[in-house]
């Protein structure tokens, strides 16, 4: 999926790791965790304009971390590079949207699915849309070169068979589209369920706009641990799964989507 957000430099997590070897870490007792991630992923791990790391999963590792009685530090990496940094041992978690495949399985150890990112039909409550296939011979948008796009193209029966010109119209960033959506020149539009639900809780526009969950496969979250690390693996599941009998995870997601989210 594509990331948005701000991109800056981060030292001081780099500070941070100076004098802690990948030898040091790989047991329990090692009081700190380090947490790689890319920091433009709004709404999951971000730099604000203020420079502070925000997000669902910063929130999230934080309360995983309290559980654990482990200090989590994060660390921004090269997000094509996250899988060799937690084999070499620079980072003990992959932690920021990081989606689960059989792919990956091959070379990461994962924790339980925590969340699903389905993409999401976004329409204006106004039209009493409630099903997809009520856009029938409507313009529809979606993001170029986003997994929406590529949903829509791979799967035409779902959408793309029965919408206006059976092509959706394409837009260079979330922005633009919302803008188009808000003017009436597109009746719905197509994006990541996370950040809709962040988008709309954020601008106040739940009362205006309607999500409509759409039936395309999810991508699963999950955090990434180092597949030699068992007792790290255990301690990540078992925080987990206390924040979701808690109700912490629930209360994260009401935060973040304004809405609880299936794992």
């Amino acid at each position: 999926m594509k990331k948005l957000g701000y991109l800056l430099l981060v030292c001081c997590s780099l500070l941070l790791m100076s004098g802690c070897g990948a030898h040091q870490r790989l047991g329990t007792g090692q009081k700190t965790l380090i947490v790689g991630l890319d920091d433009s992923f709004v709404p999951m791990g971000f730099q604000t304009p203020g420079g502070r790391l925000s997000g669902f999963d910063i929130d999230l590792a934080q309360a995983a971390g309290k559980v654990m009685k482990r200090k989590i530090v994060f660390q921004t990496i090269d997000w094509s590079m996250k899988e060799t940094e937690l084999r070499n041992g620079t980072i003990d978690l992959i932690w920021n949207g990081y989606t689960k495949t059989p792919e990956r399985q091959k070379k990461v150890a994962f924790s339980q699915i925590y969340l699903q990112n389905r993409q999401v039909m976004v329409v204006p409550r106004s039209l009493k849309i409630t099903r997809l296939k009520q856009l029938q011979n409507k313009t529809v948008g979606v993001q170029s070169a986003s997994t929406g796009y590529f949903d829509v193209m791979q799967e035409p029966k779902v959408l793309k068979d029965f919408i206006k010109d059976q092509r959706p119209v394409q837009y260079d960033n979330i922005q633009q589209g919302m803008l188009d959506l808000q003017s009436g020149r597109i009746q719905g539009f197509l994006i990541d369920g996370v950040f809709a639900r962040y988008y709309l809780k954020q601008g106040h526009l739940n009362n205006k706009y309607r999500v409509i969950t759409s039936p395309f496969p999810p991508d699963k979250f999950a955090v990434g641990i180092n597949r030699h690390n068992l007792a790290l693996q255990r301690q990540v599941r078992e925080a987990l799964d206390q924040l979701k009998k808690s109700g912490e995870l629930q209360k994260i997601q009401q935060k973040w989507f304004g809405t609880t989210m299936a794992q």
